[in-house]
């Protein structure tokens, strides 16, 4: 499986949290840097992100794809999106809320979203 970083680093537990939710060993850890000018529109901003990752289009299209997304939720919606058109389906995310208590704040890995699963289940809702 493939780990494009949109995020902060990821710790080893939290990848051996990503191996244990997933059956599958992270065979790469793309870390793509995210900083966005809020002065200049966002889809415009993700598709220049996503030409520095190091993906031809057959893999984007073929490879087990796990995103860890970034922060801002605007942009992680436009990023999404993206990706969708690229790859035909929507990636896998993870949802990482902080540890109660910890200083400095950690986070752990509390569960891997298949939105591709979230969003066939959602067609059965229309009328």
């Amino acid at each position: 499986m493939l780990l494009l970083n949109f995020g902060h680093p990821l710790t080893d537990a939290q990848l051996a949290r990503i191996r244990e939710l997933t059956g599958r060993d992270v065979e790469r850890t793309i870390a793509v840097p995210t900083h966005f000018d809020h002065a200049r529109p966002f889809g415009e901003q993700v598709r220049g992100l996503l030409t520095t990752v190091p993906l031809t289009p057959d893999q984007w299209q073929t490879a087990p794809l796990n995103i860890n997304r970034p922060s801002l939720a605007s942009i992680t919606a436009v990023l999404l999106a993206e990706v969708h058109g690229r790859t035909g389906f929507f990636p896998t995310i993870r949802w990482l809320p902080p540890v109660a208590g910890t200083m400095p704040s950690q986070f752990e890995i509390a569960e891997l979203l298949n939105l591709q699963g979230i969003r066939y289940a959602a067609r059965t809702q229309r009328y």
